[in-house]
Protein backbone atom coordinates (compact mmCIF):
# COMPACT_ATOMS: atom_id res chain seq x y z
CA UNK A 1 0.00 0.00 0.00
CA UNK A 2 2.69 2.50 0.99
CA UNK A 3 4.77 1.45 -2.05
CA UNK A 4 1.95 2.58 -4.38
CA UNK A 5 1.47 5.83 -2.48
CA UNK A 6 5.17 6.73 -2.85
CA UNK A 7 5.93 5.13 -6.23
CA UNK A 8 6.66 8.52 -7.83
CA UNK A 9 9.60 9.02 -5.42
CA UNK A 10 13.14 7.73 -5.46
CA UNK A 11 13.54 7.31 -1.68
CA UNK A 12 16.91 7.91 -0.03
CA UNK A 13 17.55 7.00 3.60
CA UNK A 14 20.35 9.35 4.64
CA UNK A 15 21.72 7.27 7.49
CA UNK A 16 24.62 5.01 8.39
CA UNK A 17 22.46 3.08 10.86
CA UNK A 18 21.88 -0.55 9.89
CA UNK A 19 18.95 -0.58 12.34
CA UNK A 20 17.16 2.28 10.57
CA UNK A 21 17.75 0.62 7.20
CA UNK A 22 16.30 -2.66 8.46
CA UNK A 23 13.21 -0.94 9.89
CA UNK A 24 12.57 0.94 6.65
CA UNK A 25 12.99 -2.31 4.71
CA UNK A 26 10.45 -4.02 6.98
CA UNK A 27 8.04 -1.18 6.21
CA UNK A 28 8.11 -2.44 2.62
CA UNK A 29 9.83 0.50 0.98
CA UNK A 30 12.37 0.44 -1.83
CA UNK A 31 15.13 2.89 -1.02
CA UNK A 32 18.81 3.58 -1.44
CA UNK A 33 21.26 4.46 1.31
CA UNK A 34 23.39 7.56 1.38
CA UNK A 35 25.08 9.47 4.13
CA UNK A 36 26.90 12.74 4.33
CA UNK A 37 29.09 13.59 7.30
CA UNK A 38 27.44 16.26 9.40
CA UNK A 39 28.77 17.45 12.74
CA UNK A 40 25.92 16.87 15.19
CA UNK A 41 25.97 20.19 17.03
CA UNK A 42 23.01 22.34 17.97
CA UNK A 43 22.51 25.84 19.38
CA UNK A 44 22.00 26.33 23.11
CA UNK A 45 18.53 27.10 24.37
CA UNK A 46 16.65 24.39 22.46
CA UNK A 47 14.44 21.98 24.37
CA UNK A 48 14.97 18.24 23.87
CA UNK A 49 12.34 17.82 21.15
CA UNK A 50 13.72 20.86 19.31
CA UNK A 51 17.25 19.37 19.51
CA UNK A 52 16.17 16.09 17.89
CA UNK A 53 14.27 17.88 15.11
CA UNK A 54 17.09 20.40 14.58
CA UNK A 55 19.62 17.57 14.16
CA UNK A 56 17.39 15.74 11.65
CA UNK A 57 17.05 18.98 9.67
CA UNK A 58 20.81 19.53 9.89
CA UNK A 59 21.32 16.09 8.33
CA UNK A 60 18.82 16.95 5.57
CA UNK A 61 20.44 20.29 4.66
CA UNK A 62 23.24 18.82 2.46
CA UNK A 63 20.56 17.23 0.23
CA UNK A 64 18.65 20.45 -0.59
CA UNK A 65 20.44 21.02 -3.91
CA UNK A 66 20.41 17.30 -4.73
CA UNK A 67 16.61 16.99 -4.57
CA UNK A 68 15.86 20.14 -6.62
CA UNK A 69 14.16 19.28 -9.89
CA UNK A 70 14.14 15.54 -9.10
CA UNK A 71 11.70 12.97 -7.74
CA UNK A 72 13.97 12.20 -4.76
CA UNK A 73 12.55 11.94 -1.25
CA UNK A 74 15.20 12.08 1.48
CA UNK A 75 14.58 10.72 4.98
CA UNK A 76 16.90 11.85 7.77
CA UNK A 77 16.66 11.27 11.50
CA UNK A 78 18.49 11.68 14.76
CA UNK A 79 17.86 10.00 18.10
CA UNK A 80 18.83 11.51 21.44
CA UNK A 81 18.62 10.16 24.99
CA UNK A 82 17.70 12.59 27.77
CA UNK A 83 18.05 12.15 31.52
CA UNK A 84 17.76 15.00 34.04
CA UNK A 85 17.65 17.54 31.19
CA UNK A 86 21.04 16.25 30.01
CA UNK A 87 21.29 15.03 26.43
CA UNK A 88 23.37 11.89 26.05
CA UNK A 89 24.77 11.48 22.56
CA UNK A 90 26.97 8.68 21.31
CA UNK A 91 29.73 7.71 23.75
CA UNK A 92 33.26 8.74 22.82
CA UNK A 93 34.95 5.70 24.41
CA UNK A 94 34.54 2.82 26.89
CA UNK A 95 34.62 5.04 29.99
CA UNK A 96 32.05 7.41 28.51
CA UNK A 97 29.74 4.47 27.65
CA UNK A 98 30.04 3.08 31.18
CA UNK A 99 29.34 6.52 32.69
CA UNK A 100 26.23 6.94 30.52
CA UNK A 101 24.82 3.56 31.53
CA UNK A 102 25.50 4.35 35.18
CA UNK A 103 23.44 7.55 34.77
CA UNK A 104 20.56 5.54 33.27
CA UNK A 105 20.73 2.74 35.87
CA UNK A 106 17.64 2.46 38.08
CA UNK A 107 15.91 5.39 36.40
CA UNK A 108 13.58 6.49 33.68
CA UNK A 109 14.83 8.48 30.71
CA UNK A 110 13.40 9.80 27.46
CA UNK A 111 14.37 8.75 23.94
CA UNK A 112 13.43 11.30 21.29
CA UNK A 113 13.83 10.83 17.55
CA UNK A 114 13.53 13.74 15.15
CA UNK A 115 12.73 12.90 11.52
CA UNK A 116 12.81 15.10 8.41
CA UNK A 117 11.24 14.22 5.04
CA UNK A 118 12.40 16.37 2.14
CA UNK A 119 11.56 16.42 -1.57
CA UNK A 120 11.96 19.07 -4.28
CA UNK A 121 8.75 20.83 -3.31
CA UNK A 122 8.06 19.87 0.29
CA UNK A 123 9.78 19.39 3.63
CA UNK A 124 8.33 18.30 6.95
CA UNK A 125 9.78 17.39 10.32
CA UNK A 126 8.31 15.58 13.31
CA UNK A 127 9.40 13.76 16.43
CA UNK A 128 8.46 10.83 18.62
CA UNK A 129 9.23 10.32 22.29
CA UNK A 130 9.45 7.15 24.38
CA UNK A 131 10.00 6.82 28.13
CA UNK A 132 12.35 3.96 29.06
CA UNK A 133 12.75 2.50 32.55
CA UNK A 134 15.99 0.69 33.45
CA UNK A 135 16.40 -1.56 36.48
CA UNK A 136 19.45 -0.92 38.66
CA UNK A 137 22.33 -2.16 36.51
CA UNK A 138 25.15 -3.86 38.41
CA UNK A 139 28.55 -2.50 37.38
CA UNK A 140 29.73 -5.91 36.12
CA UNK A 141 26.70 -6.09 33.77
CA UNK A 142 27.46 -2.61 32.43
CA UNK A 143 31.09 -3.57 31.82
CA UNK A 144 30.08 -6.86 30.17
CA UNK A 145 27.64 -5.09 27.85
CA UNK A 146 30.06 -2.34 26.83
CA UNK A 147 32.93 -4.79 26.26
CA UNK A 148 30.85 -7.34 24.34
CA UNK A 149 28.52 -5.07 22.33
CA UNK A 150 30.64 -1.90 21.94
CA UNK A 151 27.64 0.50 21.77
CA UNK A 152 29.68 3.47 20.55
CA UNK A 153 27.32 4.22 17.65
CA UNK A 154 24.24 4.46 19.90
CA UNK A 155 22.85 7.48 21.72
CA UNK A 156 22.89 6.79 25.45
CA UNK A 157 25.34 3.90 24.91
CA UNK A 158 22.75 1.15 24.52
CA UNK A 159 20.54 -0.64 22.05
CA UNK A 160 17.13 -1.74 23.33
CA UNK A 161 17.26 -4.72 20.95
CA UNK A 162 20.55 -5.94 22.46
CA UNK A 163 21.41 -7.85 25.64
CA UNK A 164 21.19 -4.84 27.97
CA UNK A 165 17.73 -4.03 26.64
CA UNK A 166 16.52 -7.57 27.18
CA UNK A 167 17.96 -7.87 30.70
CA UNK A 168 17.87 -4.29 31.95
CA UNK A 169 14.76 -2.53 30.67
CA UNK A 170 11.75 -3.04 32.90
CA UNK A 171 9.20 -1.23 30.75
CA UNK A 172 8.69 1.46 28.13
CA UNK A 173 5.95 3.99 27.48
CA UNK A 174 5.69 4.75 23.78
CA UNK A 175 7.13 3.29 20.60
CA UNK A 176 9.68 0.47 20.89
CA UNK A 177 10.90 1.16 17.34
CA UNK A 178 11.55 4.78 18.27
CA UNK A 179 14.10 3.54 20.82
CA UNK A 180 15.67 1.31 18.14
CA UNK A 181 16.11 4.50 16.10
CA UNK A 182 13.10 5.14 13.87
CA UNK A 183 9.47 5.76 14.97
CA UNK A 184 8.09 3.52 12.23
CA UNK A 185 4.36 3.97 12.92
CA UNK A 186 4.62 7.78 12.94
CA UNK A 187 6.93 7.70 9.91
CA UNK A 188 4.39 5.54 8.03
CA UNK A 189 1.61 8.04 8.80
CA UNK A 190 3.75 11.01 7.74
CA UNK A 191 4.84 9.29 4.50
CA UNK A 192 1.23 8.40 3.64
CA UNK A 193 0.34 12.09 4.05
CA UNK A 194 3.44 13.47 2.30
Amino acid sequence: MIQNRLKQYQIILASQSPRRAELLKQLGLDFSLDSKNVEEVYPEGLNNVEIAIYLSQLKAAPYQMEVKGTNKLVITSDTIVCVDNEVLGKPTDRNDAIAMLQKLSGRAHEVITGVTLMSACKSTSFSASTKVFFKILPFNEIEFYVDEYKPYDKAGAYGIQEWIGMTGIEKIEGSYFNVVGLPVQKLYTELMNF
